[in-house]
Order: structure tokens, then sequence, then C-alpha cells
């Protein structure tokens, strides 16, 4: 496949397409188109966390945790970036950090008992 056929089409052509492809776990394909539309809005978070998600599963997570990091810029309170990011971090070896984002996330769905005493 060319460049040309990832560029083709609308934005929703494409973002169904990246959908697709996702959906059909060729993730490295998806992260190509989505890294299209993200450059063409950066400030939407779906596109961004979905090329997150991409680049996660194709074991390229130093870019899916700066992709995350944006989506956390634009939305502090994405519940699902948090669980993201924490487990991006965990997969490289980062405990510490990744412990803070799944504590974070954790609060933000609810799921937070604090600990110690009162």
């Amino acid at each position: 496949m060319s460049d040309t056929y990832y560029e083709f089409g609308t934005a929703a052509e494409r973002w169904d397409r990246a959908q697709f492809f996702f959906e059909s776990k060729e993730y490295t394909t998806a992260a190509r188109i989505l890294a299209g539309l993200v450059e063409e809005t950066p400030e939407q978070v779906a596109p961004r966390l979905l090329l997150a998600r991409a680049y996660y599963h194709s074991a390229r997570l130093v870019r899916a945790e700066t992709e995350l990091r944006a989506v956390l810029e634009l939305d502090p309170v994405e519940q699902y970036a948090r669980l993201m990011l924490g487990r991006t971090l965990e997969r490289q070896g980062r405990q510490a950090e990744a412990d803070t984002q799944l504590r974070l996330a954790s609060a933000l769905s609810g799921e937070f008992t604090p600990t110690g005493g009162a």
C-alpha cells in the first residue's frame, strides 16, 4: 500500500478505516492512519487516544506514552488514558510512576479506596 491510501478520503472515512484496522489487530496500519488525523486535529481526544492504544498494542511504548500525556493535557480527567498510561509505564519498568497513574485512574472511576486509618 502506498502512503496515498492512508491519506485518501475525508477525515471521517480515514477515522472509520483506522478503526477497522485497529479492530482487525493491524495496529501499525491503524497508527499510520491515525497519526495523520492527529496531526490535522491535535485538539481532538478520540483519535489521539486510539493512536496511543495502537502504539501500545504494537509495543511502541514511548510513542504511546507521548500520546497519552497529550490526551491528559487536553482532558486531565480522562480515566482510560490514565489507566493506559499506568499500564504503559508498567511495561517500561517504571512502576513508581505507573502506580501514581493507576491510583488516579482508580479514583476517577470511583473504585478508589483510601488506605490508612480514619
